[in-house]
């Protein structure tokens, strides 16, 4: 889901080169100024070790991970191995070669009992998917841990909230009225990411990055009018979560402009022929 939109946004900046397990994907929007290294895979740490030889970055960022929504997230090797060892693996190559390192972790790191979380608090993750991230979150000199969550458009897999909901256009879904949510759209993650790799060179450690809090429900709601996707969105006040983050810290050290809904979502809406176009084209 975020792979594809830091090649885009960031490719337009600077020299960026892409790691693919297999060979590059032909999706011109996304790849077409980037350079492809094929055949890297976490689990065979040599063949990234190669890729940092062979690029010889500035800014190594990490946007793989096994995420809840797939299949494989209930394995415990797998998730251990790519979510909790691998960050700290590739934070020392990254240190070994002088160049920043970039990580994404999540607001899963937290249940949800409580909400308006800051970086002091402790976490207390409920299942592996938290708990594996929790264990790859990176605190040294030269690494960025950003603790987010995201929504945004994919390019395969589709398991994400917003291809479900697109799936769904014209149906009935529900929408949970007490699961507050503080997440950003992939867009603005790529375009602030692009920005503290311009702006903030030293901004190391552990931040929360967030938009304003609001109800699963409320986001599915301003989804569909932006898409015009009329789906009928049913309440259900029965599942209660709040894993919203307090992120002034970052916005304070680094005096960047807060995300607002209304130009997130109205930017995800802008784009939709393109993922149209590209999913007609790959069928």
């Amino acid at each position: 889901m975020l792979g594809h939109k830091l090649c885009q946004v960031l490719s337009a900046e600077s020299v960026t080169f892409t790691t693919f397990r297999a060979a590059a994907p032909d999706l011109a929007p996304f790849y077409s100024r980037t350079e492809p290294i094929a055949g890297v895979d976490a689990l065979e740490f040599d063949s990234v070790s190669d890729a940092i030889a062979r690029a010889r970055p500035h800014v190594v960022v990490n946007a793989i991970g096994i995420v809840k929504q797939r299949s494989n997230a209930t394995d415990p090797v797998l998730s251990i191995s790519v979510n909790s060892l691998f960050p700290h693996r590739l934070a020392k190559r990254c240190a070994d070669a002088g160049a920043r390192l970039v990580h994404f972790s999540t607001d899963c790191v937290f249940s949800g009992r409580r909400g308006e979380y800051v970086e002091e608090d402790t976490p207390d993750p409920i299942d592996l998917y938290g708990r594996s991230k929790l264990l790859g979150e990176v605190a040294r000199p030269g690494v960025l841990t950003i603790r987010t969550s995201i929504i945004g458009r994919e390019l395969e897999n589709m398991t994400g909230l917003l291809e479900w909901f697109l799936g769904n256009a014209g149906g009935r879904v529900q929408g949970f009225a007490r699961v507050t949510w503080s997440g950003v759209t992939t867009n603005f993650l790529a375009h602030t990411l692009a920005r503290l790799i311009r702006d903030a060179p030293d901004l190391s450690g552990v931040v929360h990055l967030s938009g304003p809090a609001i109800s699963k429900y409320q986001l599915l709601v301003w989804l569909n009018e932006a898409f015009g996707t009329k789906t009928t969105i049913e309440r259900d006040d029965a599942v209660v979560s709040d894993r919203s983050l307090v992120s002034d810290r970052f916005w304070s050290q680094t005096g960047f402009r807060r995300p607002n809904w209304s130009d997130m979502v109205s930017e995800l809406a802008v784009e939709a022929r393109m993922y149209e176009g590209i999913a007609n084209a790959r069928r």
